[in-house]
């Protein structure tokens, strides 16, 4: 089932903090930071928008930074904190299409490694197939040893 992509705007005494699009598919979100900047406070909103999610039926969320150019050291460190809270929640959380400035920031605070990040949106989506299986599989295990 794949809805049309709706562009979101959070909003602040009239002024838009964020800009960023939602396209449902079967099993994720895609959500695609139409900023070049992923400054602190768009993190903070971006972290309260997407972690909505996780009390929805479909919970998995790929972002998408292709328009980020450059990302401020708070923001990455909340990336990295909002990928963990997904997967506390049996839920998987892809960055993808990040730009190499970006890239090489997350190398430099050292989140790179530690993060779930593809080059494309196809590769997250074979990320969150995948880790949906083998969530599948623990809860098939869990089942047989009670």
């Amino acid at each position: 089932m794949k809805l049309e992509a709706v562009p979101l705007f959070t909003r602040v005494n009239q002024t838009v903090i964020m800009k960023v699009k939602i396209d449902t598919k079967e099993k994720f979100y895609v959500v695609t930071l139409m900023e070049s900047i992923l400054a602190d406070n768009i993190a903070a909103d971006l972290t309260q928008l997407v972690t909505k999610f996780l009390q929805q039926e479909i919970k998995n969320v790929v972002l998408k930074l292709v328009d980020v150019e450059n990302i401020e050291t708070k923001a990455a460190e909340d990336l990295a904190q909002l990928q963990q809270s997904f997967y506390e929640n049996n839920a998987s959380f892809v960055i993808c299409e990040i730009k190499p400035a970006v890239e090489q920031r997350l190398e430099e605070l050292e989140l790179f490694e530690v993060m779930n990040i593809t080059a494309t949106e196809s590769e997250a989506w074979d990320i969150v197939q995948m880790e949906e299986i083998e969530r599948e599989l623990l809860d098939d295990e869990s089942e047989e040893i009670r």
